[in-house]
């Protein structure tokens, strides 16, 4: 209900074509682990097509780091997972990072999040910067 924000716009990853005006920013939780990985990067492709040069892409969520799991909680929810549908699962940040770099975007943080989650936040530079 803020003046200066506008309310959320809810997004079909599967939708060949995201009918949204460019964004200065994008924000999404507790996606990727339920997607299969070519959402996943369909999903970075629409973000990526919608991002305004100098927009920032928050993602949160549970990430694995270099093929390991940042807790046991999250192996353990990493198995629920993937037992309820074997596409979905834990993304490791290596393999986001490389679909990020794809997309042109420089990594700014990675913030630790309550309960085993991260925000991972991208920019999209600006001509080329």
């Amino acid at each position: 209900g803020l003046p200066n924000v506008l309310a959320p716009v809810v997004l079909d990853v599967n939708d060949p074509h995201w009918f949204v005006a460019p964004a200065d920013g994008v924000f999404s939780a507790n996606t990727t682990h339920i997607m299969s990985w070519p959402e996943v990067v369909m999903f970075f492709d629409h973000v990526g097509q919608v991002l305004q040069p100098g927009g920032i892409f928050c993602l949160y969520g549970p990430f694995n780091y270099h093929g390991q799991y940042s807790s046991d909680s999250n192996a353990r929810f990493d198995t629920w997972l993937k037992a309820r549908d074997p596409h979905s699962g834990i993304r490791d940040v290596d393999d986001l990072a490389l679909l990020a770099h794809q997309q042109g975007w420089v990594l700014l943080q990675d913030y630790a999040m309550p309960v085993n989650n991260r925000t991972l936040v991208w920019r999209k530079p600006k001509d080329g910067v």
